[in-house]
């Protein structure tokens, strides 16, 4: 799901710059307006820590290997913190691992950064009542997370497809970046199992964790 640099035209890579500065700046304003927002930094540099980390972790499903990204995880957890906290984890991921590039780090921030910011604003319904009893929590928690994947894995999907270079097969490109969906469709099943898990261990252990504010 990174994209590499080389890939997209500068229009777009430029086009991925001003839409990430923008989510930045609305994130960043959001977090200033919370009371006490120093105290979620420790968190958010944790989560930072395990999106950087979770690239290395490979899952074999033939004839795909695929990667854990937590997007959908980081929003629940992390709120408006988010979107900054992807765009550091993947301006590491870039220097030291060489995953996606940095003509493309705002184009792939868009695309894992913006669906972790809508899985946020759907968890934000637990409250509602219909979504208070456990059973209805924990499905509110994997639809959020496997969401959050399969939008990520549709943005991506559609940038590369509208940007195949000419001189490549177009036909033989479309067929294995239309395949690669059925990876990231069981990716979604498999983060939003592993965000379910960890929402429940952390509602039982340690709460205010959950706590954005």
């Amino acid at each position: 799901m990174h994209i590499p640099d080389g890939l997209l035209p500068p229009s777009v890579c430029i086009t991925g710059y001003a839409i990430t500065g923008g989510i930045t700046w609305f994130s960043l304003r959001q977090i200033n307006r919370q009371p006490n927002y120093q105290e979620q930094i420790p968190k958010a540099s944790l989560l930072t820590a395990a999106f950087f980390v979770a690239s290395l972790i490979h899952i074999p499903i033939p004839p795909f290997s695929i990667h854990l990204v937590l997007n959908g995880m980081m929003g629940l957890i992390l709120g408006y913190y988010a979107f900054p906290a992807i765009l550091i984890g993947l301006l590491f991921q870039t220097i030291f691992f060489q995953h996606g590039g940095l003509s493309t780090l705002g184009i792939n921030a868009v695309i894992m950064g913006i669906p972790s910011l809508i899985a946020y604003y759907l968890w934000s319904l637990r409250t509602i009542p219909m979504f208070t009893n456990s059973l209805a929590h924990n499905v509110l928690a994997f639809l959020c997370s496997g969401t959050s994947i399969f939008l990520s894995a549709l943005i991506f999907v559609f940038i590369t497809l509208n940007n195949i270079a000419p001189d490549l097969d177009i036909d033989t490109e479309k067929t294995a970046i239309l395949t690669s969906l059925i990876g990231y469709g069981i990716q979604a099943i498999i983060e939003g199992i592993l965000t379910v898990i960890l929402i429940n261990f952390l509602t039982k252990v340690k709460p205010e964790i959950l706590d954005h504010n």
